[in-house]
């Protein structure tokens, strides 16, 4: 099994250290010769010669806020599963598990104590279904059953609804997005229909502010500003 993660500090990097000599791919959020972190560079060039190294982005571009929404995507989209070490109640991985979800990938998280802040995220998801993990070997039992994804069928290529370019959001575009938000659940559909503007740069804007922690996805493919809802 190769493991993937995203070459951030402390999980995705020990995950990247330990997988090394068997296998590990790091997807990031600027371009390929860019070291980040910066404490990383080493491991980077590692798994650029041992590894693999995947990136949306064109080579001397720089990491920003916009570009891990994309990063995540790709991350759970490579894998047959995600693995939720730690997590607060906000936090990115939890973002990632459930895109995963939406992936048709596995989710498992590793339970921690109620009382530490860092693992209510990942109990919250084993609360809603996700297997829990307490060593590799509930993981590697879990995949056993999945079949290894067979090459692309023929035809048009799927995924051609994924997220765009970030780019191509204009600040006029998210701020008209983010006028439109409110408290008060709204469909996804409706806000792409009020604003004027494609689906899929809506779901890229709408990632953006998950991440930041902005606005929370709701059932019923619905979001709300975060705070009281209706």
């Amino acid at each position: 099994m190769a493991v993937v993660s995203g070459l951030a500090r402390g999980v995705d990097t020990a995950a990247h250290q330990g997988a090394l000599m068997g296998g590990t791919i790091a997807v990031v959020a600027g371009g390929l010769d860019i070291y980040y972190p910066r404490e990383n560079e080493e491991l980077q060039k590692s798994i650029s010669e041992q590894g693999l190294l995947v990136s949306d982005e064109p080579l001397g571009v720089q990491p920003q806020a916009r570009h891990f929404p994309k990063r995540n995507r790709i991350i759970s989209g490579l894998s047959l599963g995600i693995l939720v070490v730690e997590a607060a109640q906000r936090s990115g991985s939890l973002i990632t598990a459930r895109l995963a979800g939406e992936q048709g990938r596995e989710v498992f998280a590793i339970p921690g104590s109620p009382l530490d802040p860092r693992a209510k995220g990942a109990n919250t998801l084993i609360k809603s279904g996700a297997t829990l993990v307490e060593s590799s070997a509930d993981i590697l039992d879990a995949l056993a059953s999945l079949q290894t994804p067979l090459a692309e069928p023929e035809g048009p290529a799927y995924g051609r609804q994924s997220l765009p370019v970030t780019e191509d959001i204009s600040a006029q575009d998210r701020q008209t997005l983010r006028d439109l938000l409110s408290p008060t659940p709204t469909r996804i559909d409706d806000l792409a229909r009020d604003a004027g503007l494609d689906i899929g740069i809506v779901l890229t804007a709408l990632l953006e502010l998950e991440l930041a922690g902005t606005v929370e996805r709701l059932p019923g493919s619905k979001v709300a500003l975060c705070g009281t809802s209706f």
